[in-house]
């Protein structure tokens, strides 16, 4: 008769897969909030940079107009009301001015709490220009702060007509930064090589596609708003275009890249319905001009 194993012997087995799996479990999650904490890490240069610019605008109207309400004084004791109220619808303006300022300052700082908190997996119609905008301009931000003298062309050809889309705003919001962070990363590579007439570029669109079927090959779906992120970095070779989404893979040195990134953005765009394809063109020929990557994300109008 054929040896089964013992029961206690399944069980203990069974026991051991069940705390490997755990583990397992566990570890993936410390790894996600790793590339999460990661992501925001980029964002922090950025963000300091843009909150200063609208506090500088603050200061700078406040001091002004401290200096107006003193002129202001002066004129009406002197009598010359006229002159006084003009001082006074100058003083209102920079008020504005503050105002607006402050705000955007605000705004920015809600910005960032959103994007570090935890998603709360509800969707809401979210402006896709507005975000692509935003996290360029932050993306940017943060290189500069880290290499000052970098420098990109930045190109945005935005569709004024698109409508709001239900996403979930911070995990797209990731999966755009991390994207932009990406095309950064290449351009700064292949500008470090001190190309001739080289310019690094970086160029962002959104349109409203339609096809016969909707993103991810899902029927019912056929009308789509795609984003294109395109960096005229050096390329991605076919050998490895197959495997930069999965995780763990990165071209980086290493400590500089979880290879996490692009593989969670995936499943966010997946999870959403959508598509995430990339289009690359390298060549390792000296004499041969490279074109770039361009990703494709696409995401369903629902």
């Amino acid at each position: 008769m054929p040896n089964f194993p013992s029961l206690e012997f399944t069980h203990y087995f069974l026991h051991s897969l069940e705390s490997i799996l755990s583990q397992l479990k566990s570890t993936q999650a410390q790894l996600i909030q790793s590339e999460k904490m990661a992501s925001l890490g980029e964002l922090t240069a950025g963000i300091a940079h843009e909150i200063q610019n609208p506090l500088n605008f603050v200061n700078n109207f406040s001091e002004v107009s401290n200096e107006l309400i003193d002129e202001m004084k002066t004129e009406f004791k002197k009598g010359d009301t006229e002159e006084g109220f003009a001082i006074a619808d100058d003083i209102k303006q920079n008020l504005e001015k503050i105002h607006h300022h402050g705000k955007r300052a605000s705004d920015i700082v809600k910005g960032m709490l959103e994007h570090s908190r935890t998603s709360t997996g509800q969707k809401e119609p979210t402006d896709i220009n507005a975000l692509c905008d935003e996290y360029l301009r932050l993306a940017y931000h943060g290189l500069k702060a880290k290499n000052k003298d970098f420098n990109a062309t930045m190109e945005t050809l935005f569709d004024p007509n698109l409508p709001k889309i239900d996403i979930i705003p911070q995990d797209i919001g990731r999966v755009i930064l991390n994207l932009i962070t990406n095309a950064f990363y290449a351009v700064s590579e292949r500008s470090k090589k001190g190309e001739a007439g080289y310019e690094p570029t970086i160029s962002i669109t959104t349109k409203r596609v339609d096809s016969p079927l909707g993103s991810g090959g899902q029927r019912g779906k056929g009308v789509n708003i795609q984003i294109s992120i395109f960096d005229n970095g050096p390329g991605i070779p076919d050998a490895i275009k197959d495997k930069i989404f999965q995780p763990f893979f990165t071209t980086k040195p290493t400590g500089q890249g979880t290879g996490l990134g692009l593989s969670l953005s995936y499943d966010i765009v997946k999870a959403h319905g959508g598509d995430i394809r990339v289009e690359s063109s390298h060549s390792s020929v000296s004499d041969k001009p490279t074109i770039g990557s361009e990703f494709i994300l696409t995401l369903p109008i629902v």
